[in-house]
């Protein structure tokens, strides 16, 4: 499978995964999980290295901790664009970061990527 697909196939499956987990973190389809691992994708690959560096002070007075919230504002931005996918506020999409995050590296292990 190529590289590509591995991740898009991960990211969708960790969305789905945070959407039933989260009160707040909803995805109405398979489709919208797949449209949304797209979008995040693009946000992350475009808007994400733009607030990386300006907020990268207070990431540096925080130790790395405000990256949560930048992921978080990822995540949230990603569900503006996406239809189906939809974040009821702050907390759920923090809360949807830090499981989007977990879920992936733990599906990465097992599917080994380098491999």
């Amino acid at each position: 499978m190529p590289h590509f697909l591995l991740v898009w196939l991960i990211t969708a499956v960790s969305l789905l995964v945070a959407a039933y987990l989260i009160p707040g973190f909803t995805l109405t389809s398979l489709e919208a999980a797949a449209i949304a691992a797209v979008v995040l994708g693009l946000v992350n690959a475009i808007v994400r290295p733009i607030l990386f560096w300006l907020t990268l002070p207070v990431t540096i007075l925080t130790l790395g901790l405000f990256s949560f919230v930048l992921n978080a504002l990822t995540i949230w931005i990603a569900s503006g664009i996406t239809p189906g996918f939809r974040i009821d506020g702050f907390i759920p999409a923090l809360l949807g970061s830090l499981v989007l995050s977990i879920v992936s590296g733990l599906l990465n292990v097992v599917f080994d990527r380098s491999a």
